[in-house]
């Protein structure tokens, strides 16, 4: 089948690649001429494992293209939509880049022509869509909601092996031909659910702000456990094994970040809102996390009396989870900037994000230096504080550790140093969320 893909960020670029895996013929559209000039060499913009090998085998496999022209839309059975939507002042999901990808593909439409909804809009916006077309182009055409469900750092297997394909309609002509393009996925069992456009919209902000939740509920848990005593890894180990809850999503951190959740949820209660309705967890949600990001800070400043004054810090990971370069809203950015109000300077070490945090730092002006080497990232520090759960950050090297820093003081935002290893050397004072540690 031949495709259109309008936008090569991750969503776009990540599925339209996968789409041609899957033996399809698919042309990726951006305006961005720079960003196409890279794919067209088989470079990606953005990292994700595995991404750039899949984008040069089906660039020489001939099934994957890169434009700036919309010429393709014509020739397209199917044009999917993947552009941001971030937030507004308000927290509404602004689709300014939705209307205007529909302002381009709308002069090559051709009859019983589908676009597909895949960006993250409100619920009622596959109307919006429909009303707008009907402005701007006279040929039949159907609109169809896809939402993504892709883990940065995992999403060529999240495209491959889904735990379920959702497509929102209203006419089985549409559900066919959706049908058809996941076809290759849906004989290896991989489950597709139709629903209407609307149950679809839904049920994207509804697994996003529920997992969210689960985020921020263990994060009040493990906080309540350094008060009582209690070890969160004890009593996380007590509650996911109840089949119930399960394990996911349900580890204590610095709180959530990336480029869904944040605006989702504000999406979610925004939307809530326009029908007089007060999201009342969903909100607690969005606040436990604000809270939950500058909450290693607490720590740093109890330990040292309340003075940071001068002092400076290693962060180790920047980005907002590993095996990703995205720094959106990444709970490194609330750590850097309660750390420099409080008269602290900050130096980084990430091993993927940190060109595009130093990109921010110098925006942003912060007092953040980018070093190259996480060992050195520590010369001349007063301690280490751990943001991203980096697998290298696993089993540090404690005597190189203790050459470097000022102070032998870990403050451990993950819990991901083995509190094991950290009483055997008996040299580093030690602090995590919700561990009980002696």
């Amino acid at each position: 089948m031949n495709v259109s893909i309008i936008g090569t960020g991750y969503v776009g670029l990540v599925s339209g690649t996968c789409f041609a895996e899957l033996g399809h013929n698919v042309t990726c559209i951006d305006i961005d001429e720079s960003k196409i000039a890279m794919l067209k060499d088989g470079k990606s913009p953005i990292y994700e494992p595995g991404l750039s090998d899949l984008i040069t085998r089906n660039i020489q496999s001939g099934r994957l293209h890169f434009s700036t022209s919309f010429d393709s839309v014509a020739d397209s059975k199917s044009t999917f939509i993947a552009v941001g939507t971030p937030s507004d002042e308000e927290g509404r999901a602004d689709l300014k880049y939705i209307y205007s990808a529909l302002e381009c593909i709308a002069p090559h439409m051709k009859e019983d022509a589908i676009v597909v909804i895949k960006s993250t809009v409100p619920v009622g916006t596959n109307n919006k869509v429909r009303d707008r077309l009907k402005d701007l182009t006279s040929v039949k055409y159907h609109v169809v909601n896809n939402p993504e469900f892709l883990k940065e750092g995992a999403a060529i297997a999240d495209f491959m092996k889904p735990d379920r394909v959702v497509i929102g309609h209203d006419n089985d002509y549409a559900a066919k031909v959706m049908e058809d393009l996941y076809e290759p996925l849906v004989i290896q069992g991989n489950p597709i659910y139709m629903m209407s456009n609307l149950s679809a919209e839904m049920t994207k902000y509804a697994a996003n702000c529920f997992l969210a939740t689960k985020i921020s509920f263990i994060n009040e848990v493990a906080r309540l456990c350094d008060l009582t005593g209690a070890d969160i890894k004890e009593v996380r180990q007590g509650i996911t094994s109840d089949r119930r809850i399960g394990p996911h999503f349900l580890y204590p951190g610095p709180g959530y970040g990336g480029s869904c959740f944040p605006k989702d949820v504000k999406a979610l209660v925004s939307t809530a809102k326009d029908y007089d309705m007060n999201l009342k967890i969903v909100e607690a949600v969005e606040e436990v996390n604000k809270e939950q990001k500058r909450y290693i800070v607490d720590k740093i400043l109890k330990h040292f009396n309340g003075d940071i004054n001068g002092k400076t810090f290693a962060l180790w990971g920047v980005a907002f989870k590993p095996n990703t370069d995205d720094i959106r809203e990444t709970p490194a950015i609330a750590i850097t900037e309660a750390l420099n109000k409080a008269g602290a300077k900050v130096k980084f070490y990430d091993p993927i994000a940190s060109n595009n945090f130093e990109k921010l730092s110098e925006a942003m002006k912060y007092d953040a230096v980018a070093i190259s080497d996480k060992y050195e990232c520590l010369n001349g520090c007063d301690a280490m504080v751990l943001v991203t759960e980096w697998p290298e950050f696993r089993t540090p090297d404690f005597n190189k550790m203790a050459e470097k820093l000022n102070h032998n003081l870990i403050f451990d935002g993950r819990n991901l140093i083995s509190l094991k290893k950290i009483k055997e050397n008996g040299s580093f004072k030690y602090y995590a969320i919700g561990r009980k540690v002696d």
